[in-house]
């Protein structure tokens, strides 16, 4: 984002990871955090501690530190005494923030902030990179490509499609009703 607001925003994930009370887990390198719109009952961001644009700007010289990031990943799933299998861990391959940041975050997208197609596409279409396709992708070319603005139109306008089930919803308030009842019948 060139805006304000995007700026804005990246100063304000700056600042969060810097606050002692936003931490939930660090490291010498990373910090875990609460999304602060959570499109899930749960959704974390790590963070590392230096100052990294994007995925986009990732090289082979970070992958000690996006190892790091995954660690913290597990550790932070493991805290809130939950499973791996619920969980999706990666990166937005269209970044909506100017500050790299690794999503760890359930699949059950049972939450009040999940309100548009856009947040369910960024999450559930290949414009998430789950984390072992960005390490892959970066050892194999050395950095992170950019999807065609073709591929992002067709992933940005596909069906709405269930995560769990072979369910197709005529709407995003239809999915999660559909979301919700996996979600309750889940505990």
């Amino acid at each position: 984002m060139t805006n304000s607001i995007g700026k804005g925003w990246a100063a304000g994930l700056v600042s969060a990871i810097k606050d002692p009370k936003n931490c939930i887990i660090s490291s010498e390198d990373a910090v875990v955090i609460r999304d602060k719109y959570p499109k899930a009952q749960h959704h974390y961001l790590v963070l590392p501690k230096a100052d990294i644009a994007d995925i986009f700007h990732l090289t082979l010289s970070h992958l000690p530190l996006l190892e790091e990031l995954y660690l913290l990943a597990q550790n932070v799933i493991e805290v809130k005494r939950c499973v791996m299998d619920d969980f999706k861990i990666g990166f937005h391959a269209q970044p909506s923030m100017q500050r790299l940041h690794l999503h760890v975050i359930s699949k059950d997208f049972v939450s009040d902030c999940l309100k548009t197609k856009k947040h369910w596409t960024s999450f559930n279409t290949e414009l998430f990179l789950p984390y072992q396709d960005v390490t892959t992708r970066l050892k194999a070319d050395g950095c992170i490509k950019r999807l065609t603005k073709e591929k992002i139109q067709q992933l940005t306008t596909c069906a709405l499609e269930c995560n769990q089930c072979e369910f197709v919803p005529k709407n995003v308030p239809d999915l999660k009703r559909h979301l919700f009842d996996h979600w309750t019948q889940k505990r």
